[in-house]
């Protein structure tokens, strides 16, 4: 089965609305429409620019689609400080990430959570990408296998049928973000087959899933990354925050 790429810049917590606009018409103005033939684009600003990209990219008519990096699992509640779905869906996001690296690291946020909030994005009609990955140390003592197998199946538990065919999977070796450092491609397409048979086993059929590599994917290497057959798109960090080395990434193939 065809999967159409998928890639999509996580801008983390840089980029004030206006230098959002600015990046995302740089973005605009270097991909053309053969380009959105073939992959898939999407930004995730942070929260206070989405506004201002979804502003822009329907005045353009742009086809780069708009993602949030996180949101709470609950629709509403006195959660202070937190992003309930429906305000993002009304945003027009498509995507929202979940679960994240970062958010696991520091916000501790476990399989459960994510989980939660996988389910609350498609309860509000927007797709999760699902963040798995193993650390330095988890990768030293060759736990990855285990670690990557319990993170899917954790957090995709009671998912339709439906919904495990269209979860976009985001595999993120942690030792490799924002280390300079990535898998070997040959590494990424075993743990991106590992992911899809796992997903298998949970439904029966994974050949629709969409998995992205995320680990310092840069211009220079995502061509080698993306001919990878388990490997359908990328996450990519800190590249994604200059529009020209974005769209040279999202033009793989030219």
């Amino acid at each position: 089965m065809a999967r159409k790429p998928i890639i999509a810049g996580n801008w983390k917590m840089y980029k004030n609305h206006l230098e959002a606009i600015a990046l995302v018409q740089e973005l605009h103005y270097h991909l053309t429409e053969k380009h959105h033939d073939k992959v898939e684009v999407v930004v995730c600003p942070p929260f206070t620019a989405l506004r201002a990209v979804q502003t822009f990219v329907e005045a353009e008519d742009s086809r780069i689609a708009l993602g949030a990096q996180n949101c709470h699992w609950e629709n509403e509640g006195a959660f202070t400080g937190e992003i309930a779905p429906p305000m993002l869906a009304r945003l027009k996001c498509r995507y929202v990430i979940a679960g994240h690296s970062e958010r696991r690291q520091y916000f501790g946020e476990t399989d459960e959570i994510v989980n939660k909030k996988a389910k609350a994005v498609f309860a509000n009609d927007m797709v999760p990408i699902v963040c798995v990955g193993e650390t330095l140390e988890q990768r030293d003592t060759e736990q990855t296998e285990e670690v990557v197998t319990t993170q899917v199946r954790g957090s995709l538990a009671g998912l339709t049928p439906e919904q495990l065919t269209k979860v976009v999977m985001a595999y993120e070796p942690v030792w490799a973000i924002g280390t300079g450092r990535n898998a070997q491609p040959e590494d990424a397409n075993t743990v991106c087959g590992l992911i899809r048979r796992t997903i298998k086993d949970m439904r029966g059929d994974s050949d629709a899933v969409r998995i992205q590599y995320g680990g310092s994917v840069k211009p220079g290497n995502v061509k080698d990354i993306m001919a990878q057959p388990e490997v359908d798109g990328a996450l990519v960090g800190g590249a994604s925050l200059e529009g020209e080395d974005f769209a040279l990434i999202v033009r793989f193939e030219d």
